[in-house]
């Protein structure tokens, strides 16, 4: 398993974007079953996507404290279903929110060490 894989389930498989520089608790649910869209989801699949998703948001909050976490499905750069859980840190001033909380200068960022100690953390609270 890749580093960044924080959980594989039947339908569906969790990851941290990878990369040497990158926001910290950025993961991705991704579907398993090569699909483009929300509405390509079988019911059982849609089903997984959302119960991963509320557990890793609310893991990530835990974790994190992250006073809120964004879910989106964007659907430009891959062709492949997934839905972007982003984590908004503690003190992100508001002109950073959403779109732009990974700009932040303060933001947490890291690397692949950073990254395997934040899903080694948020593995123990699930």
């Amino acid at each position: 398993m890749p580093p960044t894989v924080l959980a594989a389930e039947e339908h569906v498989v969790i990851a941290h974007l990878p990369g040497d520089d990158v926001y910290l608790g950025y993961l991705f649910v991704e579907a398993r079953r090569h699909v483009s869209g929300l509405g390509d989801l079988t019911a059982d699949e849609a089903a997984a996507v959302g119960r991963a998703a509320a557990r890793w948001s609310r893991a990530l909050q835990a974790v994190t404290g992250a006073d809120h976490v964004y879910a989106a499905v964007i659907g430009h750069g891959v062709d492949h279903f997934h839905v972007h859980l982003i984590p908004r840190y503690p003190g992100t001033p508001r002109e950073f929110w959403w779109t732009r909380v990974d700009e932040w200068p303060d933001a947490p960022r890291g690397g692949e060490a950073e990254i395997i100690a934040l899903l080694d953390r948020l593995r123990e609270t699930v």
